[in-house]
Formats: structure tokens, sequence, C-alpha cells
């Protein structure tokens, strides 16, 4: 695959109807967050939430550990009568990460929640930008990536996606030409682990051993730092209150169904009992497993590959949000130019503003993300089918 600065021309020549998408996307996008901050009461909303919603759990886990209770945060009743305390009435939020992001966070515990809210968005958005122009800094392709609908719901909701989107969007980068690097900033994924569950078997089939061992290595280093400085009971603990429930929120799904585009939550969602959507969960998973699998031993196209990767990578498990999404900004700006045709691009115009449409549709009871994001896949490998085979150094994303 060509160099960044070989597919500049494809922007200029090929890229005029993207330079429209990512402008109107970006006008939409300023207009929705000058709009909610100007109807907000720091640190709350016009709807009387804290700004950021979720960020209030990674700002009391940073103040935990400047403070040595991270082990209390995990646990439930603990986390949600100390965030009343500090901010006041909320809706009841829970610790849900692995204990490993304790690590990162602890410095935005020297802020006020409303400050740290804006380092931890600005920070996040500025890696996720800075990660997307090591494929091509075009303006017109950045204008894209900077305009995605799913830029809006994270930080709606002050989740992790722009950090997230900014590891897998360099893991991608380095795959093969520095494997070792690339395999550590997988590692970091053991922060959203779901999000991830995938990519050991795409490693392992395509042969990238090495990328392979440096991601377990990684994850490893984290395990045991974060059991070194916070003690090893972090993680038992972890385990013992903070998984029984994230399973809980799982299933019974109260409030989440329609930001999270996976077959299990439709399937709630249209009241089907939690057996049966775990069958259809199940189905949809093996299938994405089988895809990827067949993808990379058949060593495709690598943008088509980290396409069927990431898209794969969603709808397998149960447990995803519209906020994990960020990163498809990215891949629709890759894509944009290689997909000309009139359905393709409106194919990438509906995975593009998915984060936000699905909860539109949802909404109205009608579940239409994980349908989408499945013709996508399809879509994908019939493209794979498309390309011929190809080995490193050649198959190498910009």
């Amino acid at each position: 695959m060509t160099r960044a600065t070989d597919t500049a021309p494809a922007w200029r020549t090929r890229y005029d109807s993207g330079l429209i998408v990512a402008l109107v996307g970006l006008i939409c996008l300023i207009f929705y967050i000058a709009s909610y901050l100007a109807h907000a009461h720091p640190p709350r909303d016009a709807y009387g939430y804290v700004l950021g919603r979720d960020f209030v759990n990674t700002w009391m886990g940073a103040r935990a550990v400047l403070s040595g209770t991270a082990h209390e945060i995990l646990n439930v009743d603990v986390h949600i009568q100390r965030m009343v305390a500090v901010l006041g009435p909320m809706p009841p939020h829970n610790w849900s990460y692995p204990p490993a992001l304790f690590l990162f966070i602890w410095p935005l515990g020297f802020f006020s929640y409303t400050a740290a809210l804006a380092v931890w968005s600005a920070t996040g958005f500025a890696a996720y930008l800075g990660a997307a122009a090591t494929h091509d800094r075009s303006l017109r392709f950045l204008l894209f990536v900077a305009a995605a609908p799913a830029i809006a719901v994270n930080l709606f909701s002050g989740q992790t996606g722009f950090f997230t989107a900014a590891i897998l969007i360099l893991f991608f980068h380095f795959l093969d030409k520095r494997p070792v690097l690339a395999g550590a900033l997988l590692g970091l994924m053991l922060c959203k682990p779901h999000l991830a569950l995938l990519f050991p078997l795409a490693l392992a089939f395509s042969g990238r051993w090495r990328t392979f061992l440096a991601a377990g290595a990684a994850a490893l280093v984290l395990v045991a730092v974060t059991a070194l400085i916070f003690g090893a009971d972090i993680w038992t603990d972890y385990f013992r209150l903070v998984v029984p429930v994230q399973r809980g929120v799982l299933d019974t799904g109260t409030g989440f169904l329609t930001m999270m585009p996976t077959g299990f939550m439709h399937a709630r969602m249209l009241g089907a009992s939690l057996a049966v959507a775990w069958k259809v969960q199940t189905v949809i998973a093996v299938v994405a497993v089988a895809v990827v699998v067949w993808t990379f031993i058949k060593r495709c196209d690598p943008l088509v590959s980290a396409a069927v990767l990431l898209t794969a990578s969603v709808i397998a498990t149960p447990y995803s949000f519209n906020y994990d999404m960020v990163v498809f900004g990215w891949l629709m700006a890759m894509l944009w130019p290689r997909l000309t045709g009139i359905w393709d691009r409106l194919l990438l115009l509906v995975v593009w503003t998915l984060p936000v449409t699905m909860v539109v549709f949802g909404d109205l009871s009608l579940p239409v993300a994980a349908p989408i994001l499945a013709i996508f896949l399809i879509r994908l490998v019939v493209l794979a089918q498309n390309v011929p085979r190809l080995s490193p150094p050649a198959a190498q994303l910009p």
C-alpha cells in the first residue's frame, strides 16, 4: 500500500464529496458542542447530569489513587456514596474498568471536575487526531476524521473512545513496520480488553508472532505494575466486586440498549429472553471469528484487513458501545478513496453516522446497528476476495 505522502493526490482528486461531508459533519459537531455547553451549568448539564457523565468514574478513580483508596472505589456502594458526597445527587455509577487504568488517569485527580474533564477531552481528541495523522496528514483527510459523529457521542459521555481509537490506529500504523511496538500498544488495550478480543486471533493466523508476544508481555507488565503499586488483591477485588456488577449491567441493559451495537442487546431490545439473546450473540460471534481468521490467513489488503478486524471486534462482543466507535471515524476516512461507488459511499456514510443514528432508531425500538455493521462486514469480505494476497513488507498501511 502506498505511503501517506502518496495518498494525498487521491484526496485532492477523489475526496471532493468527502470534503463536503466532513465540513457538514464538522459544522454539526461544533453546533452540538456549543449548544450543549451554552445550556449547561457546570459541573451539571441542562438535564441535571454532570458534564461528561461517565467521566465521573474516571475522575473519582483518579482521586482515589491520589488518596490511597483505589481499592474502595471497586465497591459500587462506596463509589456511589463518595460521588454524591463530592458532586451531589446523580444517577448511580459503578467503576467498570480493569485496575490497570489507574496507572494512567491519576494526574486528573489534581484538577477540579470541570477542569479535569476539559483536559481529558482535549488530550483525547489530540491523541486521536495525531494518531490519524500518522496515516495521512492532508487537511481534507483530517477534517473527515475530526468530524466523525462518534466524537460528539464520546464528548457527551466523557468516555475513553478517543484514547482507544488512538491506540488502535497506531497499532495498525506500526503493525508491520515496528511489530514489537505495535504489540506493546495493543497491550494497553488491557484497559478496555473487550474491544480487542479478536486481535490475538488475527495476529496468530497471520503469523505475526513478535507482535502477539509483545502484546502479551505488555499486558503482563501492566498487571504486574498495577499489583506492585496497589497490591495483588486489586485484581482479585476487580473480579470479585466489579465483574459481577458489569454482568448485571449486561443482563439488564437498562438505559443502555440504544447505545450498544450488539446482537445481544438488539435481541433484548426486541423483548427476547437472556437465553435467546445469548444464542443470537453466539452465532454472531462465531461468524465474526470465522471472518477474521479467513481474512488474516489469506493476508488480504492491510486496510481491508484492519476494517474487518475492527468491525468484527465490535459485533463479536455483547458489550460494546457507540462511544467505542470513534476509531470508525478514521476507518471511514481511510476507506473513502478506496470505495468510490455510490452504494459503497452510502454504506460508509451510514456506518460513519451510526454512533448517533443508532440511538435515534433505538428510541423507536428499531435495532439497526448490528445489522448495518453485519452488512458492512459482508461488503468487506467481498472486497477482500477481489484483492491480491499480500505479504509484509508490501502489506502495510501508510
